[in-house]
């Protein structure tokens, strides 16, 4: 019996390379998709337009990308909710995700004023991703929606210039007077020192508003949307003369969703913002060109740069009320001065005149 109990160094060697073989084909099994895939609703500020190229493509990729783990639903402006209630519908978990700027969704945090249009913070579309990745501005978002709970900030990015397209032309600062504009709320209340009359209705009713003659034109967009949304099928002048040169707009979600994620989706959506992000800085700067020169549907105008230099001249005075609201809007300001300041010093291309 002593005998049969023994094992071969020639068996044992045999039985353990069985083993390794069962082991490796295990470690080996095919990807499982999982049985019950993670749904999102995502809302974006743009129309379904606009929305085929600021965000659509990322959107798609990063369902692919997922391989059924993950699968974000893409909704319009206005589809689920108003954009003004956007915030609160994150924060309460109606919907999980909006990409947005935070002026016009109402977000209850004192940096809000900086989303969207804030007048003449920046000249072209890489000044936006500069302020936020070098200059601070991400931690400073960080840390005031982080006051606020359940919606998490997450990324922000750059589109096109705040540009007045309208029914009329515009070539002086008085041509201005009383013209009733789609515009954001921030850079609304900057435009009524001018006579701008600022209107918010629903996205998807701006052209037909614009026919009616209850819009005399929009403050909302560069070139490139007032082509491809149709506005310029109903406007007849576009002012190349802009508040900004670059749009803000932001990613969140509802904290609780976010927090739930496994890693590696959280940076899959890192990813796909990224590539949001990129498409847009390459789409807007042929768009705004190519529009320009080859559009045909729209007269430029300009105002003369004297006058237009006592726009700029009051929008630093609008920075410093802006600053005067908190100390975390004052470190903004502070930050937009500094970098103003070192564009002017870098010289062309960074700043020209």
């Amino acid at each position: 019996m002593a005998l049969d109990k023994r094992i071969s160094k020639r068996k044992f060697l045999t039985g353990a390379g069985a083993a390794s073989a069962a082991a490796a084909t295990v470690i080996a099994a095919p990807y499982v998709k999982a049985q019950s895939p993670i749904k999102w609703r995502l809302q974006t500020y743009a129309g379904a337009a606009l929305g085929e190229h600021v965000i659509k493509p990322s959107i798609d990729a990063f369902n692919k990308a997922a391989n059924g783990e993950m699968e974000i639903e893409l909704y319009y402006a206005d589809q689920l909710v108003p954009q003004a209630e956007l915030f609160r519908a994150v924060q309460n978990g109606t919907i999980d995700a909006a990409q947005s700027d935070d002026d016009s969704m109402a977000s209850p945090v004192d940096v809000a004023v900086f989303g969207a249009y804030f007048p003449f913070a920046s000249r072209y579309s890489l000044d936006v991703p500069v302020l936020w990745n070098w200059y601070g501005l991400k931690d400073i978002w960080t840390e005031a929606y982080n006051e606020v709970g359940g919606v998490t900030w997450l990324s922000t990015g750059s589109w096109d210039p705040c540009n007045v397209a309208s029914i009329k032309p515009v070539r002086s600062l008085a041509d201005l007077q009383g013209m009733r504009l789609y515009t954001f709320p921030t850079g609304g209340r900057f435009l009524e020192k001018f006579g701008i009359v600022p209107v918010t209705i629903p996205y998807g009713d701006v052209q037909v508003a614009i026919q009616t003659g209850e819009l005399d034109g929009v403050a909302w967009s560069g070139m490139t949307e007032v082509y491809t949304v149709g506005w310029s099928d109903v406007c007849k002048y576009y002012l190349t003369d802009n508040i900004s040169g670059a749009w803000a707009g932001s990613y969140f979600a509802n904290s609780e969703r976010w927090n739930a994620l496994p890693e590696h989706l959280k940076t899959l959506f890192n990813m796909s913002m990224d590539s949001s992000h990129y498409y847009r800085q390459h789409w807007y700067w042929w768009g705004e060109a190519h529009y320009r020169a080859t559009g045909g549907k729209l007269e430029l105008t300009s105002i003369p740069p004297a006058e237009w230099a006592t726009v700029e001249a009051e929008a630093l005075k609008f920075w410093d009320e802006i600053a005067a609201k908190s100390p975390r809007s004052a470190k903004v300001v502070e930050i937009l001065k500094n970098y103003a300041e070192v564009m002017k010093k870098a010289g062309p291309p960074y700043r020209y005149g």
